[in-house]
């Protein structure tokens, strides 16, 4: 008789923090994820990485998609095989969500709105997702890149 040899999952790490959606909340969410990945043991080139991400997804949860009353969640997940970190931010507010174009018309002179040009440029891959029944939450990946 041919036994099946048995499949081990790879570990996966999850850290979850509802956070209030204030200044103070984006703030904590940045200093929340890297010491998680410092935990974890995530390399320093990633952690840099996902820093930026949740500090600009984390601020604007708290600008742009504030409910008073409500808080934002903030989600990282390590797949450790790969060592790709997902971080995930979800707002209270979904009745406008974002648009993925590829063009991001910011004038030169603005003091905002370059943070998803960032989010860009940092993750391997990025995006939103509708959180019924109010909200949405926007995600982004990162993985190891070669030296």
């Amino acid at each position: 008789m041919n036994a099946p040899t048995p499949h081990i999952a790879a570990p996966v790490h999850a850290f979850v923090q509802r956070l209030s959606s204030t200044r103070r909340g984006a703030r904590l969410a940045r200093l929340l994820a890297v010491e998680q990945l410092r935990t974890w043991q995530v390399s320093p080139r990633v952690t840099e990485r996902v820093e930026q991400i949740v500090a600009e997804l984390a601020a604007n949860a708290v600008f742009h998609g504030r409910v008073q009353g409500r808080d934002f969640q903030l989600a990282l997940t390590l797949h450790a095989a790969a060592g790709t970190v997902r971080v995930a931010v979800t707002d209270a507010r979904g009745e406008q969500p974002l648009v993925l174009t590829g063009a991001f018309d910011t004038p030169d002179d603005s003091e905002s709105g370059r943070g998803l040009i960032l989010v860009t440029a940092l993750a391997d891959r990025w995006g939103t997702e509708p959180y019924p029944p109010s909200g949405k939450t926007v995600w982004a990946e990162v993985s190891p890149r070669p030296s």
